[in-house]
């Protein structure tokens, strides 16, 4: 990959980019394009992380998602694949598009990670998070 910079474009909705400039101006970026290169870092960064959950895990799944989007409950049937994985959910209401779910998982680290990034890609996922504690034996 080349050292110079490349223009990309991306489409975002109104409401989004009005946040991110404000998060930038708060933060004191120089630039739109600054405060994109560090989220993206950032994103990069945490990618890796997750690539290291190897082992016996426990932890959580936290996604806020739009309850509008056509299907989205139906996607969320990706969890019946880690059913082994999963000790329990809770699922909240807010507002009247949107829904906070967090799920409590135990077991290999390395399927907390497929199903936290099968999660993470579905439609509709406005916010998603995995959050892990590595055990040396179960609890």
């Amino acid at each position: 990959m080349g050292k110079g910079l490349l223009n990309v474009g991306i489409s975002l909705p109104d409401a989004l980019l009005d946040e991110f400039d404000e998060f930038i101006e708060k933060r004191g970026y120089s630039s739109r394009s600054e405060g994109i290169r560090n989220a993206i870092r950032s994103y990069i960064s945490y990618y890796e992380w997750m690539g290291n959950i190897k082992g016996h895990f426990i932890g959580t799944i936290a996604i806020i998602y739009e309850n509008t989007k056509r299907d989205i409950s139906d996607a969320l049937d990706v969890q019946h694949h880690y059913s082994h994985l999963i000790r329990s959910s809770v699922h909240i209401y807010f507002g009247q598009d949107d829904c906070f779910e967090v799920v409590l998982l135990d077991g290999s680290g390395e399927e907390i990670k497929k199903l936290a990034e099968a999660m993470m890609t579905l439609k509709g996922i406005k916010i998603s998070k995995l959050t892990t504690l590595a055990l040396k034996e179960k609890i």
